[in-house]
């Protein structure tokens, strides 16, 4: 069996940091994730000892801390792994009274077997051991995510169920999000010959009458005139999107103020819609929506109170460093509303953070530290701060708040911006500047005929009419043909000069049911384009896309006036940022740790050379280099 495809299962089923929102972003070995009973202790966490190579696997484990373990970010990562094991150890230490019985460990045992086809007892027991494990360390570690499970599922069921007021709350601030979808009251005429369909369309658009064309002709609904919905109080009920296939519904949801669209084929048929009325999204009544909602709050508190007892343990923990290589600074790096935020939080974020991963893929670590420095850090102190003191802003503006640090500091945000609207010199300046955002572009099926020299590929062009094969033709003038199928301009299916040839309506000229395009010189060759079914550029009207302009807008603006408010809210308990003064003591005390450079000494040539380093004191193995000195 696949070892990698092994430990993602074990992760799944040892769900100790799943549970509590704390798991690595990557897949480690699961035998270095498991609480050894030997080794060198590195520290205790309430007197649990934590060992040096459980802290060395647990980065070794992770790519982003394994990819360095020098200077500012070596110290970072290794500040992160001792921070994430005692909170790990936290957790596993707390649920010591949760009882897992032996039937329940071994129910799970026997479904990560039978999903993984490890019945046999040989091939199990091979399996384990090529992830470091023995049956019965498996079976413990099972065990401890059982029991995890379990504590977390009775911090859950404790937890409240949400008031008329919270949920009031939330619906207020949310209403974006218990909308009804856009629906349409319309017709539809179905048929299976484009001609005909086209034929219908130039009556519809000449005025004949919709309902009758549909019943005579359209193979869907004509009993009730190709009305999309029943008919009810003599219109035609309204429907969703969805119930017209996704190119049809496409092209008459593009119709907010109504009318006909094109011909659109879809699975062999061709369609006309009439659109008699178009009815935009809209919040749902709050009675309609109450189902949903509660679901939403219900969630936000359990998740709070998960949050708030993992933030129990942690503000009890008692640290004691037995490894002074291990040893780490975790100082104060901000405080608000009466609380610490320690460092380890903001590298915990770093850590986890996409653009961060990024970008130590594409440059050094140590510019990378100083990228993050200078503009990451400085942004995850400010988030810091606004999800410790959501709390306390939320009860002095008296809000019905419930959730996690920073599902309170989204609803601040949300309340502060409850009044924002959109108008319609706003939709218009979005429109004009983004323009390019609403264009469909130039589409054709494209044959290329290419020649040795200019004058075969235009004497071609000038020769070619259209009524004989393309292909049949070129091949007979000395070209070569490459069918290029259908192409979009830009799409890298022509060369640049012949793209700009196809796409330019001046270098086509009309042959037969398609154009000819000028000959351009393609490499050392010339080619000419043979091009049907040419659909022009197009830019939707500003009709057609009003309402998702709207709210696009709308959220920009939400987002932007929120931010503002909490900003504002934050600042107002005057926080205390020293993020500065704590990356300046970091990179003093790197700096101290750092090797120093061997000394120059001159060779009997008369040239320098360096004297090697002669250093015994540093274990083999160790990362000194990246350790902050011990305390004294």
């Amino acid at each position: 069996m696949n070892k990698k495809k092994f430990v993602n299962v074990m992760l799944g089923v040892l769900a100790l940091l799943l549970i509590v929102g704390m798991a690595y972003q990557f897949t480690p070995n699961v035998g270095e994730l498991f609480n050894r009973k030997t080794g060198t202790p590195a520290l205790t966490v309430n007197g649990a000892t934590v060992t040096v190579e459980e802290l060395e696997a647990a980065r070794r484990a992770n790519p982003v801390l394994a990819s360095t373990d020098t200077g500012v970010l070596g110290d970072d990562f290794k500040t992160f792994v001792v921070a994430q094991q005692i909170q790990q150890t936290l957790v596993k230490n707390a649920v010591k009274d949760i009882r897992v019985s032996r039937a329940d460990v071994a129910a799970k045992v026997k479904e990560v077997r039978e999903a993984n086809q490890l019945t046999d007892n040989k091939k199990w027991t091979d399996a384990l051991q090529g992830a470091g494990l023995t049956d019965s360390s498996y079976r413990e570690q099972v065990r401890q995510s059982l029991a995890i499970e379990r504590r977390v599922d009775e911090i859950k069921k404790g937890v409240p169920a949400a008031t008329d007021a919270e949920l009031r709350a939330y619906y207020d601030l949310n209403t974006d999000k218990f909308q009804t979808d856009a629906r349409i009251q319309g017709r539809q005429i179905v048929v299976a010959d484009k001609a005909k369909a086209q034929a219908l369309l130039k009556q519809a658009r000449d005025g004949a009458d919709f309902a009758a064309l549909a019943k005579a002709n359209s193979s869907e609904f004509a009993d009730r005139g190709g009305a999309l919905g029943p008919i009810e109080n003599g219109v035609p009920r309204p429907v969703a999107q969805v119930a017209l296939p996704a190119e049809v519904g496409a092209a008459a949801f593009a119709l907010t103020d109504g009318g006909l669209t094109d011909v659109t084929e879809s699975g062999g048929k061709f369609y006309i819609v009439k659109v008699e009325k178009y009815l935009a999204p809209a919040p749902k009544a709050f009675a309609d929506a109450r189902t949903d909602i509660a679901a939403a709050v219900n969630e936000q508190k359990k998740n709070a109170a998960v949050e708030a007892w993992v933030a129990g343990l942690e503000k009890d923990a008692k640290v004691e460093f037995k490894d002074l290589n291990w040893k780490v600074e975790d100082p104060t790096v901000a405080t608000i509303a009466g609380q610490n935020i320690p460092y380890s939080k903001v590298i915990e974020q770093v850590v986890n953070n996409q653009q961060f991963t990024s970008l130590l893929q594409q440059v050094q670590p140590e510019q990378a530290s100083q990228l993050v420095n200078s503009i990451l850090k400085p942004q995850v102190v400010q988030q810091l701060l606004a999800g410790y003191a959501a709390p306390t802003i939320a009860e002095r503006l008296k809000l019905n708040l419930t959730g996690t640090r920073q599902e309170l500091a989204a609803g601040i945000a949300a309340y502060g911006a409850r009044n924002v609207k959109v108008t319609d010199a706003d939709i218009s300046d979005f429109y004009t500047q983004n323009k390019a955002q609403f264009q469909t572009p130039a589409s054709g099926t494209v044959l290329e005929a290419s020649f040795k020299d200019q004058a075969a590929a235009l004497a071609f062009r000038n020769s070619y009419d259209g009524r004989a094969d393309f292909a049949a033709a070129a091949g007979k003038a000395g070209g070569t043909v490459s069918e290029r199928g259908n192409v979009t301009a830009g799409d890298g299916k022509l060369s640049e000069e012949l793209n700009a040839a196809v796409f330019d309506a001046r270098s086509l000229r009309d042959a037969g049911e398609g154009s000819l395009s000028d000959p351009v010189k393609v490499g050392a060759r010339y080619s000419v384009a043979f091009v049907t079914d040419l659909k022009p550029a197009a830019t939707q009207p500003l009709s057609a896309v009003r309402a998702q302009i709207e709210s696009q807008v709308l959220a920009q603006k939400k987002s932007g006036e929120g931010q503002k408010f909490l900003d504002a809210q934050v600042a107002s308990l005057k926080p205390k940022d020293n993020l500065k003064t704590v990356l300046a003591a970091q990179q003093k005390r790197v700096e101290a740790a750092a090797p120093k450079a061997a000394p120059k000494t001159e060779d009997s040539s008369g040239q320098d050379s360096k004297a090697p380093a002669t250093d015994s004191k540093t274990p083999a193995g160790s990362s000194d280099s990246a350790a902050p000195p011990a305390d004294k």
